[in-house]
């Protein structure tokens, strides 16, 4: 048997040429479109996500992209296609199909052999038409619809030169009627019609398109469509229409980029400020697109200057900017004037130069200024809007006007009627977008990977792109991964970006000579921070300088568009850009010694240690010990730490990825203490956040560090954050989790004793004893507890007492449901006693399921309702999931209605965070609810799910339970032999010795530390 797919149109499948019905669940046409559409690449579970859960990738866990790949290849291995095989490692799912099994294949072969026709014979409408499950913005599809394009267009191209547009017309005209707003295709389709004869058509299909762009985008055609239009009318001979030709006006603009890319939004927002009659001033940095998107939109507002478009380059970025008196004697000259009657003076030829605008309609382009002061003489003199015209001007000229159009690298707020249109780089699609539009499809679609890396290494900035672009244009045997490569190297980076006269180091030159020298010093400082943003207090404690000097250098750097400014008063923070970045390191390692390098460094991640101190001390989180380092704290004002930390969970939002860069910078400068002291401020706070994988990442990398340099107490602490992520939080790494927690603990306990930290020892000893209770050995976690609980309190450590009356009460469990409840009681007061509302409302929430365990239903539901409220008051996922898990348990038991939305809720959470213990147990109650629905075969579903995590979570007693409900589903689904065989393992696991009082007595309250 042969499988063959369709991506060319609607997907379809086929065995021997026979259609066969696609899957039924859309989440596996989804995959099976997204696997088709990488060629044979693979894709990481991450991208997949992105591809066919757009919109709900973040509530979505991995976990749902392994069950659907699991699903599709059963699918798939039923038709017996030994060439075709979804592969999956850790790296991602790649699936392979047979040689020329994908129409896409068979399109690109044709199209790279030149049969172009035979290549677009291929398609049966857009990419994946009609499937609802992959996202159409992603550029795996948008390249595939650019190459469909491409080729159309080229196709068009080849037929006009043939004299055979009727080659070509059918493909055009399909691609022009899903595209209705693509200029290109339109403009080919007019050229086709045209040389088929049909002229009348064409312009029947120009008005069309004009109106369409006009009432739906508020634009009209662009320069290419609107050549084409006046073609075809000089072309008409029907004698009704005069010969337009080509109007002798001023028509100086720079020819528009014709791979010009993204910026709709700005390019709309310019177009609606000329339409109001202000002055747009498009600003940003050198290299950001200022002048191609000045030109972009001058041409697309050209016809509605039909007097002409004058253009300057004012050379504003220049030591010696161009003088606006032998500006206005070249728009003089343009405007029709004697050059022997242009007066000598500035001020009379900018009379002169009013005076001939008067009553024309006119656009001028004024780029790259310096100031407001160069601009002010070259500014028409007529109204800025027709309702600014005196009463008697005459009404039959009711609209004239002349509008300006500016771009600088300053804001020039004060240049009367402006409107700032700040400019930045880039988003990834649009700069990948660009560079595919320099090298063409096909180069691009061969190594997706190092375009998106050499895309992303230039920072999105259109300039660096381009020179990329370049580099790669001259060299047609180079690899893309070969410049990719170059560019990873940041002391390389810069001298890669050139390419002829163009030099992405050349703009930024520019601002910094025009620096005063402390803010040159400040701005080579600030460089060195790895940090994506910063506020101007890490500022200026980095430059040593008073906060006021700081923030006026910043001001100044930001002028020179040399920094960017985010967020909003009082909230303002800073940002570079990645390559200037890089260009004020290298004048850091030029300009400034390396002691002075490491002060500075030292004095802002000091700045950070200090706030971050202080405030996670007010975060509710973990009851570990607090255990600190001895690195330098940079003292900040009182006032302003206090303003700083009034809330301090919003501080940590806005500093978390600053902090955490620091972190990782810092060990790698192996600046150690402060490091591993940055990395265990943020553990409370990523805990009640739900920032598990940074909070994992970068303790990783930290310890690494920390282990280099012998610094065992930092090994100690980051070691304990570790384990309490890796445990609670962490998808399964093949191993026992709950089994290996007991090794890891005993370690953990093995560091704190060598630095002499008892209150660290009592954390590790409860460590310990969750491990213990997990594999159902109670009698030694009730011991271990004790210890722990003995240790913390001669110790004084409330919230080691907290933590081992909690294990003591899971311990105990149903055994002896009083002492459960009156250890979680303690567990109660001593949260409330350290002021820690997020342990607090955990053991509200234990106690809410203890209480229902015992038959207070009422009671233990109001429990578990006022935990969840102070949870969602916390914005604190995992404890919510918890609560939404109990209270489903108990609406279950009674029979109430809210069982199932209830546990939903919780399995949407245990996905989006990867919470393996939450999502076994939502998994586990949504089966035994669909089993007593009798819907069989999505119990079987949800339970079988539902035992895989159990077995990596190491939970014998949970595995138990849901390895006999498991049985259930499959005896009652009619599958008998699976049944025995599951039942046959929770009896072998019932059977194994267990010590303690009672066979997993905890399990109904345990969900984490």
């Amino acid at each position: 048997m042969r499988m063959t797919f369709g991506l060319l149109g609607p997907l379809t499948v086929a065995v021997d040429s026979v259609p066969q019905a696609l899957p039924r669940a859309t989440v596996l046409r989804g995959l099976l479109g997204a696997l088709l559409l990488a060629e044979g690449e693979r894709l990481p579970a991450g991208r997949l996500l992105e591809l066919v859960w757009a919109g709900q990738a973040d509530r979505i866990g991995r976990g749902a992209v392994h069950t659907g790949v699991s699903r599709l290849r059963a699918w798939l291995g039923q038709f017996g296609d030994e060439a075709v095989a979804l592969e999956s490692d850790p790296q991602g799912y790649r699936l392979a199909t047979g040689a020329d099994a994908v129409d896409l294949g068979r399109f690109r072969g044709l199209a790279a052999d030149g049969d172009l026709a035979g290549a677009l014979g291929l398609r049966r409408g857009p990419v994946l038409a009609g499937l609802e499950r992959v996202n159409r913005e992603d550029p795996l599809v948008t390249s595939v619809e650019g190459a469909v394009r491409a080729t159309a267009l080229s196709l068009a191209r080849a037929a006009l030169a043939a004299a055979a547009p009727r080659t070509a017309l059918p493909a055009v005209t399909a691609l022009a009627q899903e595209h209705p707003f693509d200029e290109p295709v339109h403009a080919a389709l007019l050229e086709l019609l045209a040389a088929d004869g049909r002229a009348a058509e064409a312009l029947r299909r120009f008005q069309s398109l004009r109106r369409r762009l006009s009432e739906e985008l508020g634009i009209e055609p662009g320069e290419q469509v609107q050549n084409v239009f006046l073609d075809l009318l000089a072309q008409d001979r029907d004698g009704t229409r005069p010969d337009l030709g080509r109007s002798r006006v001023p028509s100086q603009l720079p020819r528009d980029l014709p791979d010009f890319t993204g910026r709709d939004d700005q390019v709309r927002l310019v177009l609606d400020v000329l339409a109001a009659g202000r002055v747009p001033v498009i600003a940003g940095m050198g290299g950001i697109g200022k002048t191609a998107l000045a030109v972009r939109t001058a041409h697309r507002a050209a016809a509605d200057y039909p007097d002409g478009r004058l253009y300057a380059d004012l050379r504003g970025a220049d030591e010696s900017p161009a003088d606006p008196a032998r500006v206005l004697a070249a728009f003089l000259r343009a405007l029709g004037a004697d050059p022997r009657e242009i007066p000598d003076s500035l001020d009379e030829r900018s009379a002169l130069y009013r005076t001939l605008l008067a009553d024309r309609r006119m656009l001028v382009l004024l780029d790259n200024a310096a100031g407001e002061q160069q601009i002010t003489p070259l500014l028409p003199g007529t109204p800025a809007h027709p309702t600014d015209l005196p009463a008697d001007h005459p009404a039959e000229h009711p609209d004239v006007r002349s509008s300006v159009l500016v771009t600088s690298r300053a804001a020039l707020t004060a240049l009367p009627g402006a409107r700032l249109v700040d400019l930045h780089e880039l988003d990834a699609d649009h700069a990948r977008t660009l560079l595919r539009r320099i090298l063409g499809d096909h180069r691009v679609a061969a190594e997706p990977v190092a375009a998106a890396q050499i895309a992303e290494l230039c920072g999105g900035m259109p300039l660096a792109v381009r020179i990329a672009g370049a580099r790669l244009a001259a060299r047609p045997r180079w690899a893309l991964a070969r410049l990719a490569d170059l560019l990873r190297d940041e002391r390389r980076r810069l001298d890669e970006l050139a390419a002829g006269d163009l030099a992405v180091r050349t703009g930024f030159a520019v601002g910094y000579a025009r620096l005063s020298e402390p803010t040159r010093r400040t701005f080579r400082l600030l460089g060195l921070l790895d940090a994506p943003d910063f506020a101007p207090w890490a500022a200026a404690a980095m430059a040593g300088v008073p906060m006021e000097e700081a923030q006026r250098q910043l001001e100044e750097l930001i002028d020179a568009q040399l920094l960017q400014e985010t967020g909003t008063e009082p909230h303002l923070r800073y940002r570079f850009h990645d390559l200037v970045r890089l260009y004020a390191r290298e004048h850091a390692e030029a300009a400034d010694r390396p002691a002075e390098r490491a002060a500075a460094l030292e004095g802002a991640f000091g700045a950070w240690l200090r706030l971050a101190e202080q405030a996670a001390d007010q975060v509710p989180g973990p009851c570990f010990a607090p255990i600190h380092g001895d690195a330098p704290r940079h003292p900040l004002p009182s006032a302003l730490t206090a303003g700083l930390l009034d809330d301090p969970m919003a501080w940590f939002d806005a500093e978390q990825p600053a902090l955490n860069a620091s972190a990782r910078q810092a060990a790698a400068l192996r600046m150690v203490p402060v490091a591993w002291d940055l990395a265990a401020c943020l553990e409370k706070y990523c805990d009640v956040r739900g920032l598990y994988d940074d909070w994992r990442s970068t303790h990783l990398a930290v310890l690494q560090a920390c282990r280099a340099a012998g610094d065992v107490r930092g090994t100690a602490v980051l070691t304990r954050g570790l384990i309490e992520v890796t445990t609670w939080t962490t998808p399964a790494d093949g191993t026992q989790t709950m089994v290996a927690l007991q090794d890891r603990a005993r370690q953990l306990q093995r560091l704190f004793e060598e630095v002499r930290e008892p209150r660290g020892t009592a954390d590790a000893l409860v460590l310990t004893a969750w491990s213990l209770v997990a594999q159902g050995r109670e009698q030694e976690a009730l011991h271990t507890a004790r210890r722990a609980l003995d240790l913390a309190t001669v110790h004084d450590h409330p919230g080691g007492r907290a933590r081992a009356h909690q294990i003591i009460a899971i311990a105990y469990g149903e055994s002896d449901l009083g002492r459960t409840i009156e250890h979680l009681t303690e567990t109660l007061r001593l949260a409330r006693l350290i002021g820690n509302t997020r342990f607090e409302a955990t053991a509200i929430q234990f106690l809410g399921a203890a209480h229902g365990r015992a038959g207070e239903v009422e009671r233990g539901c109001e429990l578990l309702t006022r935990s969840l409220a102070m949870a969602r008051s916390l914005d604190d996922r995992y404890v919510e999931a918890f609560s939404l898990l109990y209270l489903a348990t108990l609406y279950s038991a009674t029979g109430d209605d809210r069982a199932r939305p209830t546990a939903e809720a919780a399995l949407v959470i245990a996905r989006r965070f990867d919470m393996g213990h939450h999502l076994a147990q939502a998994l586990g109650i949504l089966g035994e609810l669909d089993l007593t629905a009798g819907h069989h075969s999505s119990a079987v579903s949800y339970l079988e799910e539902s035992v895989l995590v159990w077995r990596a979570r190491g939970w014998r007693s949970f595995l138990t339970g849901a390895l006999r409900a498991l049985g259930r589903a499959y005896a009652a689904a009619g599958l008998p032999e699976s049944a025995a065989r599951v039942l046959d393992e929770a009896r072998e696991l019932s059977d194994l010795p267990l010590a303690g009082p009672g066979a997993g007595p905890g399990d109904a309250l345990t969900c984490g530390s």
